[in-house]
């Protein structure tokens, strides 16, 4: 099997092959830290942790560089309102955006740079670009000369002309700067200071980098001039990604990513969900409130996790009610299934501990395993890898019912932990996963429990019905579900 990806370069999937065999340079584009992350960020970065988990198992060493904007105007928007500074700003966020994706198992980068850190190279593919005659200096400012890259276009398919066309002076209204650019459609590499804003020295004056060189020059610091993959919501293809393919492949004169990767929106009523048509909800509102369609109970990480990789990472997703509860209930499914091993593998005499992390000896030749993979082969299909782990999971669910109703009779174990070690390997490579109940939580007096029991048949055998409903209402109340089989044996299990 191939794994073949979306390129938007190309608009067509490709065999996937890297620059340096066996090794992956992925760069993402992050955050700009002024607020708390919605559930659009979920989207894009849960995807993305898809795609390097996803790379990691199937061999590939992937080194994974993400960036933090912390040089914006939405920034020292939010300082001035807070009465505070850029920087505290920043930080505040930054700590809070490695918070929600902790709870969504997002794995860490293996570097966050960030803009404030990243200056010199800022400043130095500026000095590149004005060099080879693609960037000229205005007024304090620096621009983009888009004209002189002939290229420019080629990943979002617009043309200047068409563009120039439909914006009808428009441009110039909306651009105080207009009257310093040879061309409307010239963009800033570098911003001449303002009063009371922050400035770094350069040979152009005091002033700040524009948003597009940035990211340009973060990946030029961090992984060299051309790397494997380029990923990121796909409101970036234009003209942020447009610009940092024209500002890096001006200087090198080569591609900069083999390949452009950008994730479906999440909709809200037919909109995206975005901070500036406030239609947003944050990642922790979800997570931390109870919420009316869940019958007040809060949403599980993991069923969010669940919600978002249900749909193909390039497919828009529509955040309902009703596709929240169902991810829930999905995800309750599923947690079944993972948890399979530590609530009945016990009685065989499994070691829970051994199905975590050893996707690495998983028998690849499984139909389970070779259904997941041709799947997530497919341009990283995680809805059909999920349909594979929904099938595992029902089987341990009936397996588990069986064993709490009737024993474990006509159970192969073998079987069973096989399907169960398939299960929990496959999950972790979508980054769903279960944690058991804690002991201490889980502990029960089952000598109190058992003496409950013999009252209950005591008070059977009088037909005092009324006492025998009692105490199994008072056993359901702390969890505790009996069963009545044939012969008057009575067993119970902990719900």
């Amino acid at each position: 099997m191939t794994l073949t990806i979306y390129n938007t370069l190309t608009r067509r999937k490709e065999p996937f092959e890297t620059l340096q065999s066996g090794k992956v340079r992925m760069y993402c584009c992050g955050v700009t830290v002024y607020d708390y992350c919605h559930l659009g960020h979920a989207r894009s970065y849960i995807a993305w942790d898809l795609v390097r988990r996803y790379l990691v198992w199937r061999g590939y060493e992937v080194y994974y560089v993400q960036n933090f904007t912390d040089i914006d105007d939405k920034i020292l928007n939010r300082a001035r309102q807070d009465g505070s500074s850029m920087e505290a700003v920043s930080e505040r966020f930054i700590q809070a955006y490695f918070e929600d994706m902790d709870r969504l198992n997002i794995r860490r980068a293996d570097a966050y740079p960030r803009a404030t850190h990243t200056l010199d190279g800022i400043k130095r593919l500026i000095f590149d670009l004005e060099k080879k005659g693609y960037a000229y200096a205005a007024g304090g400012d620096v621009y983009f000369a888009v004209r002189r890259f002939a290229d420019y276009g080629k990943l979002s398919g617009r043309k200047l002309e068409d563009l120039q066309a439909g914006a009808s002076g428009r441009v110039t209204a909306i651009d105080p700067e207009a009257v310093k650019k040879h061309d409307p459609f010239d963009f800033a590499l570098w911003k001449a200071a303002k009063s009371g804003e922050p400035a770094w020295d350069s040979d152009w004056g005091q002033g700040r980098p524009g948003w597009h060189i940035e990211c340009s020059a973060m990946v030029r610091d961090c992984l060299g001039e051309q790397i494997d993959i380029h990923v990121g919501g796909a409101d970036l293809v234009f003209p942020h990604h447009e610009n940092e393919i024209a500002q890096s492949e001006a200087v090198t004169g080569q591609r900069l990513a083999r390949y452009w990767m950008h994730n479906g929106m999440v909709n809200v009523g037919g909109e995206k969900m975005s901070k500036s048509l406030g239609n947003f909800t944050t990642i922790r509102d979800l997570l931390d409130h109870s919420l009316p369609c869940l019958d007040g109970q809060s949403l599980d990480p993991m069923a969010l996790r669940l919600f978002v990789l249900q749909a193909q990472y390039r497919k828009p997703i529509d955040f309902t009610d009703a596709a929240i509860a169902s991810a829930q209930n999905s995800w309750h499914t599923l947690k079944e299934g993972l948890l399979f091993g530590h609530e009945h593998g016990t009685q065989w005499g499994w070691n829970p501990a051994s199905a975590n992390g050893s996707a690495h000896v998983l028998d690849r030749s499984d139909p389970a395993v070779q259904r997941f993979t041709e799947a997530m082969d497919d341009d990283f299909n995680s809805s059909g890898g999920l349909a594979v782990l929904f099938e595992l999971a029902k089987d341990l669910r009936r397996a588990g019912n069986l064993i709490t109703h009737q024993g474990d009779r006509d159970l192969d174990a073998e079987t069973l932990y096989q399907q169960w070690h398939t299960l929990v390997s496959l999950a972790q490579v979508l980054g769903l996963e279960a944690q058991p109940q804690a002991p201490a939580e889980a502990e029960v007096d089952s000598a109190a429990i058992e003496a409950l029991i013999q009252q209950r048949q005591a008070a059977r055998q009088t037909k005092n019905f009324a006492e025998s409903d009692r105490i199994r209402d008072q056993l359901k109340a702390q969890g505790i579900a009996l069963i009545d089989q044939p012969g008057g044996v009575t067993t119970w299990y902990q719900e």
